[in-house]
């Protein structure tokens, strides 16, 4: 689907947005916010037609730490991710989770080449 999006672009189009970075939470905390987010990311890449990628994964060698990754069609099509339902229910599931450092970005992109 990325790769189909990606030769579509055309001057005129909205440029991609990209979020990365990361989220550390105590380490009791992890896992489950974790899961929680592996979930929100099925219902995300399902439902939301301008998401092009979702992965939050486990940092292997910190045990606080989960990586963010999500790739979006536009700037529109994130601010709509945030006033879903499955995001509403996110958030109230994750009430109570102690989150001890973030850093997130997000990229606007023009352009975009393969690597192959």
């Amino acid at each position: 689907m990325a790769e189909e999006h990606a030769g579509d672009r055309a001057e005129g189009i909205a440029e991609e947005i990209i979020v990365a970075g990361w989220m550390d939470y105590e380490p009791t905390d992890r896992d489950t916010m974790l899961g929680h987010l592996v979930e929100v990311g099925k219902h995300t890449r399902a439902q939301e037609p301008g998401c092009l990628d979702y992965a939050m994964t486990a940092d292997s060698t910190d045990e606080r730490r989960i990586r963010v990754y999500e790739r979006w069609v536009s700037q529109q099509a994130l601010d709509d991710h945030f006033s879903t339902a499955h995001i509403k229910d996110f958030r109230a599931a994750t009430t109570g989770l102690t989150r001890v450092g973030v850093s997130l970005e997000t990229f606007s992109v023009a352009a975009a080449r393969s690597m192959r």
